[in-house]
């Protein structure tokens, strides 16, 4: 009886200890897990205002962002700021401006790439400097500084007998080269196309189609799919793209996943249904579209960059401006950029924009 005792009371002196020595190790001993990166500045929507704020782009790089987008000119402009919320108010720089025979050039959907250690800013130009009308053309940056100088590359090959081909982006995917992607009418519809880069600045044959509006809520006003731009998660490839026209306020996003293989298959592609971004007549947002997306400073969140405009009788024109929000990932890893927000309502920042 008494050894009982004696056992029940040491084992409740050792529990004791053991609880202040995990105390005091909480306290103090143990290494503090990686901390969350605070939030940037908050901002509201619209991010940039009229006039040169339709098909944005933008990039985050050490230690600033870099946007462009639509000028209906022959420039090409650029905001740098060092968070999100100061691109508002950034200054306009032209980084080139296009000349090539009388009437040269409108520009628009101009978007900025980086690979192989050098800047590439892919646009559509209607004439296309001395190639004709509405192509696709490509510059190169000198240096690493995504703010230039630029030199012209040319055009990209892309359609049989330099046919139209706009919006154009660069692709990537597990296992295959860099591709390019594009809007054009070959067989009577505006639909999706890619080809296969031999370098940042080429494409080694023209393109194929890889989807159709086919569906009635791709064919709004007319039957449109174009603005592809790639988005990443969980080591898969989705390609999201703007359908309907931009004329109506129901111009909106929808998306394809690639399932493995040839990216010039369109087997290897699947259309997502429903849409995954459209006009909130609740919230006064219509004709959301051509998005770009872009990581946050630390890389934990995936933010779209989409122009909309404020008025359901709006359209195509310079009354679009530039909105941002943090989006989400369903269930089957597909991107899910939510309710496009009313604007004046306030954003935080991205994750570790400081």
């Amino acid at each position: 009886m008494f050894l009982e005792h004696r056992r029940k009371v040491l084992r409740r002196l050792l529990t004791l200890a053991g609880a202040a020595l995990l105390a005091s190790t909480i306290g103090a001993a143990v290494p503090a897990g990686p901390a969350l990166a605070a939030p940037g500045p908050s901002f509201t929507n619209p991010l940039v205002g009229t006039p040169n704020s339709a098909d944005p782009s933008i990039v985050y790089s050490n230690g600033n962002w870099y946007y462009l987008a639509t000028t209906w000119s022959s420039r090409i402009v650029m905001r740098t700021a060092s968070t999100m919320a100061g691109l508002k108010n950034a200054a306009e720089r032209t980084v080139f401006t296009l000349t090539a025979g009388p009437g040269c050039c409108t520009m628009w959907a101009p978007d900025i790439q980086w690979i192989n250690n050098r800047w590439y800013i892919y646009f559509s130009a209607e004439p296309s400097p001395g190639q004709g009308a509405r192509r696709t053309g490509v510059l190169e940056s000198n240096g690493t500084d995504p703010l230039g100088a630029y030199t012209y590359r040319g055009i990209l090959n892309l359609e049989p007998n330099g046919g139209w081909a706009i919006d154009g982006s660069v692709v990537r995917f597990n296992g295959w080269p860099n591709h390019f992607v594009y809007s054009a009418f070959r067989g009577g519809d505006q639909g999706l196309f890619i080809a296969p880069m031999s370098s940042p600045t080429q494409v080694s044959r023209n393109g194929v189609r890889i989807s159709s509006p086919t569906l009635s809520w791709e064919r709004q006003g007319g039957a449109v799919n174009e603005g592809p731009y790639a988005v990443y998660n969980g080591g898969k490839t989705f390609l999201t793209y703007s359908a309907s026209h931009c004329q109506t306020a129901d111009y909106k996003l929808g998306t394809l996943t690639w399932t493995g293989g040839d990216p010039m298959l369109a087997s290897s592609w699947t259309k997502r249904s429903t849409p995954i971004f459209q006009r909130s007549d609740a919230n006064g947002v219509y004709g959301p579209g051509h998005a770009s997306f872009t990581k946050s400073p630390d890389g934990a969140e995936t933010w779209i960059v989409y122009h909309a405009n404020s008025s359901a009788s709006q359209g195509c024109g310079t009354t679009r401006t530039t909105r941002a929000q943090k989006i989400g990932w369903n269930s089957d890893g597909t991107p899910n950029p939510g309710t496009p927000v009313r604007t004046g309502v306030s954003i935080a920042g991205p994750s570790g924009d400081s």
